[in-house]
């Protein structure tokens, strides 16, 4: 079995929780990012995703330059340990409907994995050419 720490991504981005959103998602086009980690106090709260943004500021009329990220975070973040195997992770994504989750080893936050990061051709080391 694959694990997490195999495709998972490290050096995680993080803003703080009172930030609005416009300013959070030109960190994320800049940063070529589809999801950030959201602290309040230096303590991880949550993580905000493109498709927050989408269901929970556009498709709601908000303002993004008037609402703080912490009203569309998907909040707590779900982890999965550094060890445990992808199949695993993908369970955990199905299971509460999110598509990404922290990458913690000994239960502290190293990383993010997403269900993108599921479909590169890492997981299949050593299975012979078709």
């Amino acid at each position: 079995m694959v694990p997490v720490r195999k495709i998972m991504t490290k050096g995680i981005q993080k803003v703080d929780a009172n930030m609005s959103v416009k300013d959070v998602a030109k960190i994320m086009k800049t940063k070529k990012i589809g999801s950030i980690l959201v602290e309040k106090d230096k303590e991880l709260v949550g993580i905000v995703t493109e498709t927050d943004i989408v269901r929970r500021l556009v498709a709601d009329g908000k303002n993004p330059e008037g609402t703080q990220v912490k009203t569309i975070m998907s909040s707590p973040l779900l982890t999965v340990d550094i060890e445990k195997s992808i199949i695993d992770a993908n369970d955990l994504m199905d299971k509460n409907h999110v598509r990404h989750l922290g990458v913690t080893d000994e239960g502290k936050v190293v990383g993010l994995v997403s269900c993108r990061d599921m479909m590169h051709p890492v997981f299949m080391e050593g299975i012979e050419e078709w």
